[in-house]
């Protein structure tokens, strides 16, 4: 009799399961999904109920021998993937390349990755969902057609190589719309009153100007200003009215995928991708010394605010301990909070495995990342089941002449479930002094400056986030995808940690906005958001939504290819080139958006530009090349100094070139893991791509695209590791190993 084998998807897992199981089950992992529709070719018949051709994907060849290997030696194989569409996706795609090998399958899922929970689920298995999967496959085969017809139209009028996706271009949308708001907006001037104010004891404090002359305050110039002000000069400031009440604030719940991507944006700054693959690691476990690999985190993929009531329970028990009895929640039972209407309520809100492991408990086992955000759930978690935060708040009037002016202040008087989760120092008032109706007030400083109204601002990630949940557009699990999408796609462009589009990104935009108004459409992709969710509630079949939405897409594609004119020429403006007169066009090049002449060829004129907050553009001087002495030439003893190859790649040369020719390419000092004999250099292709490659090429030819780190891989023991720069992360070191997700943040280098 065999061993029972359960597959999960990432290695992590493995470790993570295999601790508590101990040597009664095999555990292997798939890597993440095995089979995908055809890369280089649609992959979709139309004609036959838009029926996919999946195929191994490329590296996965040796997972799935090894798996089918494993399943044949097994009695029973429980497939558990993430408990989602994405992981139903996987599991039936793995019972699809096993069932001929194994002799029973099962479905198992788990919320937590806990010796409680895997048992739990061992226990109570069940059949593939096939509502699920339906649904997952049916959002495959629409971002396909999408991808794959869209993006040629593209290639053909704006850039070889951009794309377009059914959600993320809407979200593009949202962005450049913003833009436009914001460039056409007109501000209008009025001026700001302060006033700082002493009563007979202190503290001082701040008021701010309320009304005038019974009306809301609103001073539209200088001359309203300074009439103001002559109206208050010398008169006195008093007391006209004190109000004192106490408030109570209660706590906010654990978190979604949607409230923790925007708070750790908020206050961590982290992006959304930042975000979700940190609580991965989390969720699938860390190694925390004696404790073994253990998982801290619930699943991170949902929307729902539900705990457990064992969880409840225990944050219970832990507050009382911890804080007092005084900090429990009415009852001293815990809370529970509502979800919002069409929640998905399949799993728990996120919340720490075990509420008694604090973070500063395990921080030295986490890396700064993990420790922030775990320390962040848990925080939450915790105050979520916590007595309301007490406040006494005053809000006094005061009266000077016209003008009648008001004054804020709160304070605490138990902290409640703040003693968890402290609020940020930006959203905490200081407190008024005591006032009495009536009291003649001490005028410190009053100043008036001038303002502008100012446009919405441009999106955050946070808010991005936000604004995509309530318009309905993808799910909480799609955001950190959709978001590092259009920024990897050179769409979007960070500026103060808000989202701009680029030129490029308004081009595409506009092209999909007029020739697919249905696609683009905000309620339409929120609606089609709503069939899927049907299509896995069983409620409708994914090949009718196909058929409904091909009804419009199709002929919008026929008179796209038709009627969508070319902007490859560029996008004019009114600059006139330096050179030779004749107007700039905007060009998007493979390293980005530049100035060009219109004279080309006889006029070669470029340069790189940027836009101010209208939109209009600014030429960017060119700098002289400085070069950087790297060491004494072995040749001549001349100077040996750092420059750049016309494709790009750095390289050594000596100062006294042309007299001496020494030369030599860019060591990374990282020997090569493929002839063990030659060192990692840098290079650059004909397109002016930056790669490292070995110094003893062509007897060894390897190769690879990102900074080589000289390091072996925790995770699947590469050779070496990489530091890599994505607009969503940053740099940040990773594994090159495409089949392995291991990576941390550059900052602990």
């Amino acid at each position: 009799m065999g061993k029972d084998l359960i597959i999960v998807e990432s290695p992590a897992k493995v470790k993570t399961i295999k601790k508590f199981l101990g040597g009664k089950y095999m555990v292997q992992a798939s890597v993440g999904h095995i089979r995908d529709l055809p890369t280089k070719e649609i992959g979709v018949d139309e004609e036959h109920d838009f029926t996919p051709r999946y195929q191994t994907i490329q590296g996965k060849e040796k997972v799935v021998h090894d798996l089918q290997e494993a399943a044949s030696r097994a009695d029973t194989v429980y497939l558990a993937p993430d408990p989602d569409r994405e992981g139903e996706a996987i599991a039936w795609h793995i019972a699809q390349v096993i069932k001929d090998k194994a002799r029973d399958i099962k479905r198992i899922q788990f919320n937590e990755i806990t010796a409680r929970a895997v048992k739990d689920a061992l226990e109570h298995p069940r059949e593939i969902n096939p509502d699920l999967f339906e649904a997952q496959q049916a959002r495959r085969v629409l971002d396909r057609l999408v991808g794959y017809k869209i993006s040629p139209l593209l290639w053909k009028t704006v850039k070889r190589g951009i794309s377009a996706g059914r959600v993320q271009s809407v979200a593009l949308r949202l962005i450049v719309e913003r833009e436009e708001e914001r460039q056409a907006f007109k501000p209008e001037e009025y001026w700001l009153f302060r006033a700082r104010l002493e009563a007979s004891v202190p503290p001082p404090f701040k008021a701010e100007l309320l009304k005038i002359k019974g009306k809301k305050a609103f001073v539209p110039n200088a001359e309203a200003a300074e009439e103001l002000e002559a109206a208050m000069r010398g008169k006195p400031f008093v007391v006209d009215s004190v109000e004192e009440k106490e408030r109570a604030r209660n706590p906010l719940p654990p978190f979604t995928t949607s409230t923790l991507q925007q708070t750790a944006n908020q206050r961590l700054g982290f992006s959304a991708k930042r975000t979700m693959s940190t609580a991965q690691r989390l969720y699938e476990g860390v190694e925390l010394g004696e404790r073994g690999t253990t998982a801290l985190i619930t699943y991170m993929r949902t929307d729902s605010v539900r705990i457990a009531d064992e969880a409840r329970d225990a944050a219970t028990a832990y507050v009382e301990q911890r804080f007092g009895r005084e900090f429990l929640a009415p009852g001293g039972k815990g809370r529970v909070f509502k979800g919002k209407a069409g929640a998905q309520d399949a799993h728990e809100a996120i919340r720490p495995v075990d509420v008694t492991l604090a973070p500063a408990e395990i921080k030295e086992f986490l890396t700064p990342d993990q420790f922030r955000l775990y320390g962040l759930i848990w925080s939450r978690f915790v105050a979520s089941q916590m007595a309301a935060a007490r406040f006494h708040d005053t809000i006094a009037l005061i009266t000077c002449g016209p003008a009648q002016w008001r004054a804020r202040g709160e304070r605490l008087l138990f902290p409640g479930w703040l003693a968890a989760l402290p609020r940020p120092a930006d959203e905490e008032e200081d407190a008024l002094p005591p006032l009495k109706q009536g009291e003649e007030l001490k005028l410190l400083e009053m100043t008036k400056e001038q303002k502008f109204t100012q446009p919405a601002p441009r999106y955050t990630e946070a808010s991005l986030v936000k604004e995509l949940e309530e318009r309905g557009i993808g799910r909480p699990s799609t955001y950190a995808t959709i978001i590092s999408t259009i920024q990897d796609r050179e769409y979007v462009r960070l500026e103060d940690k808000r989202f701009a589009p680029t030129d490029l990104g308004n081009v595409v935009c506009a092209q999909l906005r007029d020739h697919f108004p249905s696609l683009m459409d905000v309620g339409f992709t929120a609606g089609m958001e709503d069939d899927l969710d049907k299509v896995a509630d069983g409620k409708i079949g994914w090949v009718g939504l196909l058929k409904d939405f091909t009804k419009d897409f199709n002929p919008a594609l026929s008179a796209a290819a038709q009627n969508m004119a070319p902007v490859k020429g560029g996008l004019t403006t009114d600059l006139p080139c330096p050179t030779c007169g004749k107007p700039l066009v905007v060009k998007f090049g493979k390293s980005g958006e530049f100035l060009a002449c219109t004279g080309y060829p006889e006029c070669r004129y470029t340069t790189n530009f940027s836009r101010d907050e209208k939109g209009v553009i600014r030429i960017e001087e060119k700098q002289a090349p400085t070069y950087e002495v790297m060491g004494t030439c072995p040749q001549c003893g001349g100077d040996v100094v750092l420059k750049k190859s016309h494709t790009g790649s750095r390289f050594l040369s000596c100062a006294n070139y042309p007299k001496c020719t020494y030369a030599a390419p860019f060591s990374t000092g990282v020997p090569c893991p493929g002839c063990g004999k030659g060192t990692l250099v840098e290079k650059s292709s004909r397109r002016g791509k930056i790669f490292y490659s070995c110094d003893q090429y062509p007897q060894c030819d390897y190769a690879l695209w990102n900074w080589p780190v000289n390091e072996h891989c925790p995770e699947c023991d590469s050779p070496l590791l990489v530091i890599k720069n994505t607009r969503a992360k940053g740099r940040h070191i990773a594994c090159p190993n495409p089949k392995c997700r291991y990576t941390r943040e550059l900052e602990e280098e």
